[in-house]
């Protein structure tokens, strides 16, 4: 009778181990997975950053350069109609 007893009681027991561990599994994959999600938030948001900080420096040079350009353009037509300044006054005197 006792062995009749004990069995079930140890298959009840075990089955509430399991159920517990299971609990346990579960919550450790679900943190687990968090974990990944936040990590690759993470480094998507970095990357995304990245690229940002690349693009406003690429379009700070591109500007700065056509600034130099715009620039050298000034000087290079002042230069030229200084010239033909001074030459129509040679002519003229």
């Amino acid at each position: 009778m006792t062995k009749r007893l004990i069995l079930p009681l140890a298959v009840a027991a075990t089955a509430l181990g399991l159920a517990a561990c299971s609990d346990n599994s579960q919550t450790a994959v679900g943190n687990a997975a968090d974990a990944v999600a936040a990590d690759a938030n993470a480094t998507m948001s970095e990357a995304v950053n990245d690229v940002d900080a690349a693009a406003d420096q690429a379009f700070g040079a591109a500007e700065n350069a056509t600034d130099h350009a715009a620039n050298m353009a000034d000087h290079a037509a002042d230069t030229a109609g200084n010239a033909l300044h001074a030459a129509g006054n040679e002519i003229a005197h």
